[in-house]
Parts: C-alpha cells; sequence; structure tokens
C-alpha cells in the first residue's frame, strides 16, 4: 500500500474482517482428523464387518482411503478457501481514502475518498454487536452508498474516518485527474457540513 500512496497521504489504520468467518472452520480443521483417525482405526479393527457382512475384510485399504479423501475434501475445499478469502482481505485507511482490496489471485479493490463522503453509518446486527464489528456504509452523494463489511472495532474505525475527514486540507487535493475542493461548490454543501458526527459532536 506504501507505494501506491498519494502525495502528501499517510496510513492511519489497515485492518481485515472481524474473523468470526473463521470459527466453522477452526472447528472442522481440529474435528475432521479426529473424525478421520478414529474412522480409520475402527475400520483396521474389522468394525464395517461386523456392522455389515456384505463388507469383506479385503476392502479395508479402500474404505480407509475413502476416510482419507473425505477429510481431505473437507479441509481443502471448506476449510482453506475460506481462511484464504478472509487473509486476502484489507481494509486500509488514509489520510484521503478508505481503500478496500478482496481477494488474491482475482483481485477487486473498491477505494472512496473521504472529501467526497456524505454521511457515515453504522449497521450492525445482533452477532455483530456482540462482537464488536458492523457493516460502514459511506455515503458519497451517489444512488447507492458503498458498504464496507464485517469492521472490527467498527465504531473505533468510524471514528477514525471522521477524524480523517476533519483534517482533510482546506485547499482540496488531486486524485485520478479529479480536484477534490474544500472551499465549497456551487452545485451543493461542502461534504464536511453535510455529514454526520463531526468533531464537535463527540
Amino acid at each position: 500500500m506504501r507505494k501506491e500512496l498519494l502525495p502528501g497521504e499517510q496510513v492511519i489504520a489497515v485492518t481485515r474482517p472481524q474473523p468470526r468467518m473463521l470459527i466453522v472452520p477452526a472447528l472442522l480443521f481440529i474435528a475432521v482428523p479426529a473424525l478421520a483417525a478414529y474412522a480409520c482405526a475402527w475400520i483396521v479393527k474389522g468394525g464395517p464387518t461386523r456392522l455389515l457382512p456384505l463388507i469383506r475384510p479385503a476392502w479395508t485399504p479402500w474404505l480407509i482411503g475413502l476416510c482419507v479423501v473425505l477429510a481431505a475434501w473437507v479441509l481443502l475445499g471448506y476449510c482453506l478457501p475460506r481462511t484464504l478469502t478472509w487473509h486476502a482481505t484489507r481494509y486500509t485507511l488514509t489520510s484521503q481514502r478508505l481503500v478496500a482490496r478482496y481477494g488474491m489471485l482475482r483481485r477487486r479493490d473498491q477505494q472512496v475518498y473521504l472529501a467526497a463522503v456524505r454521511n457515515v453509518e453504522i449497521r450492525q446486527s445482533l452477532l455483530q454487536r456482540v462482537l464488536r464489528s458492523g457493516n460502514i456504509s459511506l455515503d458519497t452523494g451517489y444512488s447507492a452508498s458503498t458498504v464496507v463489511p464485517d469492521v472490527p472495532e467498527v465504531g473505533t474505525f468510524r471514528i477514525f474516518i471522521l477524524e480523517a475527514i476533519n483534517e482533510l486540507p482546506q485547499g482540496g487535493f488531486r486524485a485520478e485527474g479529479m480536484i477534490h475542493n474544500a472551499e465549497g461548490s456551487r452545485y451543493g454543501a461542502r461534504p464536511w457540513e453535510t455529514r454526520e458526527g463531526g468533531r464537535d459532536e463527540r
């Protein structure tokens, strides 16, 4: 991220989504190998033959291989993709932008310039309230707001965003061919005059 910073831009905070999405993969990562080992030991002791007389002892290697394949399928097909998805998602707040980056091989970047933000809203489910995470919605005046999902310590992160907006330079800055002017526009009020939760409201 440091190589992609704009002139005068500084990194304020870098985080990943709330790791609650890793709870089930972590439990499976512990339980599946244990169950597979128990099943293999049961097969070696002749459990399937006693349970179903049609099963022959010669099938033991195939049954053990089936248990190993099923365990590998759960670990590699379910646990690993979700872990990589979480690890490859990163939220970076700078003094001028909020950048959300998703994916490793197929990368998707989403960025919002703070000078265009009119309102910062937090939305939480019951579980998110317990874990102190939430979705941050950034209203930039367009028809659809930009939503950053499952931000940890969402209240603190929102304060960081509002403080960064308060500290934007008064003369505006140039980004990707656009000039964000802090002196206002004849088409509407300045962004920091229309947002909620300014410094004097805390």
